[in-house]
């Protein structure tokens, strides 16, 4: 298995934290919607789509590990997520 990048698992890191403005470990449709607002590409449905895509467990909330899931699976999304945040 190849090492892992660190500026990669900071990035992923910091991401979620900016994501879980509560810092209860995991991310609400609230957090999230909030979120993707300060990116300037958000609309409801939009933010329902997302959730149900990354949120596997259908607990209602996006946890690290479900997020670390989604992140991995889309490497070239987060990296630009982080040039933003």
């Amino acid at each position: 298995m190849a090492e892992e990048d660190p500026k990669e698992k900071a990035d992923r890191e910091r991401i979620f934290k900016r994501f879980d403005t509560n810092g209860d470990g995991k991310i609400s449709a609230t957090e999230l919607g909030d979120a993707l607002e300060t990116l300037g590409c958000v609309q409801q449905d939009e933010v329902k789509s997302m959730m149900a895509e990354i949120d596997t467990d259908g607990d209602g909330f996006i946890s690290y590990q479900e997020y670390l899931d989604f992140a991995l699976a889309n490497r070239g999304l987060i990296k630009d997520i982080a040039k933003i945040f």
